[in-house]
């Protein structure tokens, strides 16, 4: 466990290179459906890799803009065991309907989750942070709007999609981000906790110090 809290984004860029050769070599053996919903889940791994090491800084945005802890931001509300299992979760979230692309409904609430992702790095923390960007956001624009968008353009064109779909992808998100962002965060979160984040991966693109610097430039 202690491994995988201090390298799981690492395990998840291993995973991604692994399925990128897969892809190259052997992924005409997927629908076009499980094509678009396996680069969604690459996507994922991407995200995760910029947020958290290139070029990192996350645990600082998210903590100290995000939610506005100035004080044990290095730990809470989120941690590295929080973290662990918020990031762990999504990769089942992503997976599922790779192997049951049948489920029109849990393949939009993972790409709904995407759209979600650029309000959340694209509006919130950059309104909060005074910044225009912050560690996630390219792969959010570059990567899950446009596979999401691609996505329902496909199963719309092939008529896979009802409107019952759209409303269960809707509550497939919605319940997605209770259960796997907020309740592990508030039920795990602790100013005592033993699994702060490192001062490296706190200083990572220098978060602090440029969201500081805006600060003061501000008064």
């Amino acid at each position: 466990m202690s491994f995988l809290r201090d390298n799981w984004y690492n395990v998840g860029a291993v995973i991604f290179v692994a399925l990128a050769f897969f892809m190259g070599f052997w992924g005409d053996q997927f629908s076009q459906i499980q094509v678009i919903l396996i680069f969604s889940y690459m996507a994922l791994l991407v995200h995760q890799y910029e947020e958290y090491v290139l070029p990192g800084g996350a645990p600082a945005v998210l903590n100290y803009v995000f939610y506005g802890e100035k004080k044990d931001y290095d730990r809470f509300p989120i941690n590295k065991q929080s973290r662990l299992v918020v990031n762990g979760l999504g990769y089942p979230f992503y997976i599922v309907p790779i192997f049951f692309p049948n489920l029109i409904w849990w393949g939009l609430a993972t790409m709904f989750f995407g759209f979600l992702q650029l309000v959340a790095h694209g509006v919130i923390m950059n309104i909060k942070g005074r910044t225009w960007y912050n560690p996630g956001l390219a792969a959010v624009i570059f990567l899950h709007v446009p596979i999401g968008i691609y996505y329902i353009v496909y199963i719309q064109q092939h008529g896979l999609v009802t409107w019952l779909d759209y409303i269960l992808g809707v509550v497939g998100t919605v319940a997605a981000y209770a259960i796997f962002v907020i309740l592990p965060i508030r039920s795990l979160s602790s100013r005592e906790t033993p699994y702060p984040f490192s001062a490296e991966e706190m200083n990572r693109f220098n978060v602090i110090g440029k969201l500081r610097a805006i600060s003061a430039s501000r008064l």
